[in-house]
């Protein structure tokens, strides 16, 4: 890309700067004058020289993705002066665990009704005339199951029926999670 000096402006880093913008300007390419604040955030935070250093090691292939890299760190060193981009990425992975543990208690959810199913389809047991109860009059699971509930998901633990897996909650004998103050963002 040509320097934005041949057009008569500018980049937004010489701009910044007070200098003229030289035909070989390392910034031009990369802070455009249309994009003032992509470079004050980058010189406020990683300093206009330690840019020009880190661009001059790079390839010049190399160099569009470190200046994205810089100006994404640096929008939000300038949200969150402590954390920066970690905090973000520290949001995400909550998300991400506590969606999992919503596809975890989900997943068991289907498996009780599967297994469920699968016993109200076995035939009569030979000799003792016992008939599983018929779809419509079995109880809900509410009214045999412990409801336990975490970061909005909710499911019912049927007594005596043994989960495939360890789940990722904590068992509680009290019943409901909520009761701790827990699962809320």
């Amino acid at each position: 890309m040509a320097s934005s000096s041949s057009s008569g402006s500018p980049c937004a880093a010489c701009k910044f700067l007070r200098r003229k913008c030289l035909p070989g300007c390392i910034f031009a390419p990369y802070f455009p004058p249309e994009e003032p604040q992509k470079f004050a955030n980058v010189h406020k935070i990683f300093g206009a020289s330690n840019v020009t250093k880190l661009l001059n090691e790079l390839l010049p292939h190399q160099r569009e993705d470190a200046v994205n890299s810089l100006a994404y760190e640096a929008e939000a060193r300038m949200k969150d002066p402590v954390y920066g981009c970690v905090g973000a990425i520290s949001v995400l992975q909550r998300q991400v665990h506590r969606l999992q543990k919503e596809l975890d208690a989900a997943n068991a959810d289907l498996i009780r009704y599967a297994c469920s199913e699968m016993s109200t389809a076995l035939p009569a047991t030979p000799g003792t005339g016992v008939v599983p109860p018929p779809l419509a009059h079995r109880p809900r699971p509410a009214e045999f199951g412990r409801r336990i509930v975490d970061g909005g998901a909710s499911f019912y633990q049927i007594p005596g029926f043994p989960l495939p897996y360890s789940p990722p909650w904590p068992d509680t004998s009290s019943g409901d999670i909520h009761d701790r103050g827990e699962g809320t963002i």
